[in-house]
C-alpha cells in the first residue's frame, strides 16, 4: 500500500533476492521513462524504497504521482 507522507507517496517492496530487486527497478526505469516522472529510489539487497513527488509542482503530490504508483503496482504478479 502506498503511504503519502511528507508530500511523496511512499512504498516498499520485498523480493527473494538482489537480482529480483533489480529486475523490478529495470522495469521500473523503463516504465518512468515512458511517463517522464521519474522516482526517487533506494535499493539494499532484496528491498526497493520508492518515493514519488512532483519536484515541478513544489515536490507535491499529484496525479503524475498517483497514476505512476499504479502503474508500478501492476508490474507485479
Amino acid at each position: 500500500m502506498w503511504i503519502e507522507e511528507n508530500n511523496q507517496l511512499k512504498k516498499s517492496f520485498v523480493f527473494r533476492d538482489f537480482s529480483e530487486a533489480f529486475a523490478f527497478m529495470t522495469r521500473v526505469a523503463f516504465l518512468a521513462e515512458t511517463q517522464q516522472h521519474h522516482p526517487n529510489w533506494s535499493n539494499v539487497y532484496n528491498r526497493v524504497d520508492v518515493s514519488l513527488t512532483t519536484h515541478d509542482a513544489g515536490n507535491m503530490v499529484t496525479e503524475k504521482d498517483r497514476k505512476l504508483a499504479k502503474a508500478i503496482d501492476q508490474l507485479l504478479p
